[in-house]
């Protein structure tokens, strides 16, 4: 698994990641025809560039299916389920910092 933090580029190549995986070039195309949620930005003669949220997509693929030995169908809703759920955390906690900043201007406002 690869920790998002010790990526020090802003775009990797597709060797560069197929190899932080050890998994071929042709499976990281065959993954971005199947999972919508993997599209590497591609320049103008078009080679994939992967940034950070690409390789971790891509991470949660890479376990789904070779470690938890998902079927392609099961790994593609599963990520689903995972991207959803997510989404609806980070606005859970961005609805908390509003909260929390409000208590802490009544607080203030209160001493």
């Amino acid at each position: 698994m690869i920790k998002v933090e010790n990526l020090t580029k802003l775009y990797y190549t597709i060797g560069d990641v197929a190899k932080m995986f050890s998994i071929n070039d042709s499976t990281l195309r065959y993954w971005e025809s199947e999972f919508t949620q993997l599209k590497p930005n591609k320049n103008k003669k078009g080679d994939r560039r992967y940034t950070k949220k690409d390789i971790l997509i891509i991470n949660k693929i890479y376990i789904l299916l070779k470690v938890k030995k998902f079927t392609l169908e099961g790994a593609k809703e599963e990520l689903k389920t995972q991207i959803k759920t997510e989404n609806k955390n980070k606005k859970i906690i961005t609805s908390l910092k509003r909260i929390k900043k409000g208590l802490e201007k009544i607080s203030k406002e209160l001493n």
